[in-house]
């Protein structure tokens, strides 16, 4: 195995007077056990072109970009690169042929400097030449606009800045197309607004770039070239020509239609403001502080209504997961006092709360939300194992748990092979349906949804802003986290402010909200 080559960065290049793409996918198909992944999918790639993968969760982008990785290999079709055909049956194959992949989730060491990440795939045998490669990477950065720490530890720096690791790591090696796969999902606004540019940089100098996202307005900000896929197969594509002429709006609507077949996504999703139930408050949270050695939280007062949506705004980081952890009893609180109905819970732990009526819809949704090899059925029940009536004196009723899932199946219309397939081989979509039906069914009082939509294509979504409507439309307390914005002033009556650990302020959802959330959330009104 060789050192990480120096990236040789071809000249920028038009993708309209570029007479070849740099990589072509010709009626490619790929079959998974009783799913059709991808179906003749035809797909270029531009050098100097940012193009965009849309469609629903399981249409069939991770597949492809899959196969352009090494992780995957076609059924049927071909794949070629620089016209010539080609077998990419490993991802060092893809290396060697210029082609990087960012995945979502990332794949550094956390434990190693930056440095050192960047030294993995080295030969062995030799000492890695560490200020070499700072040296690399710090013209590498300068060329696209980015500084990083070479001695830093991967394991201290943010999402995004981990995400620029790779993508220098990527152009190390030389390569000549980056893979974005959901790129921006886990980052704050500002995180995915700075991901952006660079994007636009690295096109500029001729790197061709497929981006994934479930985001339309991203997809225009960033896109030249946009492409639509609709369960394995490609229903339309937006030449860079026809993007810019579109318009924004013109592009939605046209991309909506491709993405669902008609365009009443594009509609406004808001339901009429609901009418206010009078105090007492039904979940009343005071003086809540944890000590957490990340983001340590103090001070915290909140209290819902019955029918009540309070958004908690503020970028991602200020303590907001540890809050809804503390609420919902996965944390130790260090103060504080948390009531629902006037019944203490603060020193319940979490089954105990669950059963006063208080459920919590993580945002982790495989890692913390579910067990991905276990079946759909029990992942239905993961917080109720043992519980009557589908344990009796310690053994499982198979019965009662089969027609337990199949109801919750049909009533949130969980797209799934069976009951008894794995719930990690579902879409993400329909793994967070799975965790609504679990935690919306039974005798729910007071909800936390934690970035609810964080990484769901755009119907999906829909139906997840619905189901928080529903909650409260149902005399439940409400407690929305959420680092979109749009999303909260879309659903919530009230939203507070968190930054550092501490609630900042209130804001009441009226004409004026978006300036004041602006003015708090920058830290000007805190």
């Amino acid at each position: 195995m060789n050192q990480p080559r120096a990236a040789s960065p071809p000249p920028p290049a038009s993708p309209l007077s570029e007479p070849r793409p740099v990589i072509s996918l010709d009626s490619v198909t790929r079959r998974f056990p009783g799913a059709l992944a991808l179906d003749r999918v035809t797909f270029d790639l531009w050098p100097g072109e940012v193009h965009v993968l849309l469609g629903e969760n399981g249409a069939g982008k991770s597949t492809l970009v899959a196969l352009l990785s090494g992780l995957h290999q076609p059924d049927a079709g071909s794949i070629r690169v620089d016209g010539r055909a080609v077998r990419i049956d490993t991802p060092a194959r893809a290396l060697d042929l210029g082609i990087g992949t960012v995945f979502q989730h990332s794949m550094l060491v956390p434990s190693l400097s930056v440095v050192d990440n960047m030294a993995l795939g080295g030969a062995w045998w030799a000492r890695p030449d560490r200020a070499g490669l700072a040296r690399r990477m710090a013209l590498v950065g300068a060329e696209i606009g980015i500084t990083i720490d070479p001695a830093a530890k991967v394991g201290a720096l943010s999402l995004g800045e981990r995400q620029q690791v790779e993508i220098v790591r990527a152009l190390l090696r030389g390569s000549r197309v980056i893979l974005l796969d959901e790129a921006t999902a886990m980052l704050t606004p500002q995180g995915a607004g700075k991901l952006g540019e660079l994007v636009g940089r690295l096109a500029k100098r001729g790197i061709a770039v497929v981006f994934i996202t479930h985001k339309l307005d991203e997809a225009l900000a960033i896109g030249h070239r946009i492409t639509v896929l609709r369960l394995g197969r490609k229903v339309g594509e937006i030449a860079p020509d026809r993007l810019a002429s579109l318009g924004p709006a013109a592009a939605t609507t046209e991309i909506v239609r491709l993405m669902f077949g008609s365009d009443d996504l594009t509609a406004p999703t808001a339901a009429p403001r609901r009418d206010r139930m009078a105090p007492p408050p039904l979940l009343v949270i005071e003086g809540l502080a944890v000590d957490d050695p990340v983001v340590p939280l103090a001070g915290i007062d909140l209290a819902v209504a019955p029918g009540e949506i309070v958004g908690i705004a503020g970028m991602d980081g200020n303590g907001q997961k540890q809050f809804a952890e503390a609420v919902a009893g996965q944390r130790r609180l260090a103060a504080g006092r948390i009531t629902l109905g006037g019944t203490s819970l603060e020193r319940l732990d979490v089954g105990g709360r669950r059963r006063q009526g208080l459920r919590y819809v993580t945002d982790d949704r495989l890692g913390e939300g579910t067990i991905g090899s276990f079946p759909l059925s029990l992942n239905l029940l993961l917080k109720d194992v043992g519980e009557p009536p589908f344990w009796q004196g310690g053994l499982e009723r198979p019965e009662a748990i089969a027609a337990h899932a199949r109801r919750l199946v049909e009533a949130y219309d969980v797209r799934t092979p069976g009951i008894s397939a794995p719930i990690d081989t579902l879409s993400g979509g329909n793994v967070q349906k799975a965790l609504l039906a679990r935690e919306l069914s039974g005798a729910a009082r007071a909800v936390i949804f934690a970035k609810p939509t964080n990484g769901l294509d755009l119907q999906s979504a829909r139906a997840a802003r619905q189901h928080v409507r529903e909650t409260a439309n149902q005399g439940r307390a409400v407690i929305l986290l959420s680092t979109d914005l749009d999303e909260l002033l879309e659903l919530s009556d009230r939203i507070a402010v968190m930054s550092r650990g501490r609630i900042v302020g209130m804001v009441a959802n009226d004409e004026a909200a978006r300036s004041r959330l602006g003015a708090l959330m920058s830290g000007v009104a805190a």
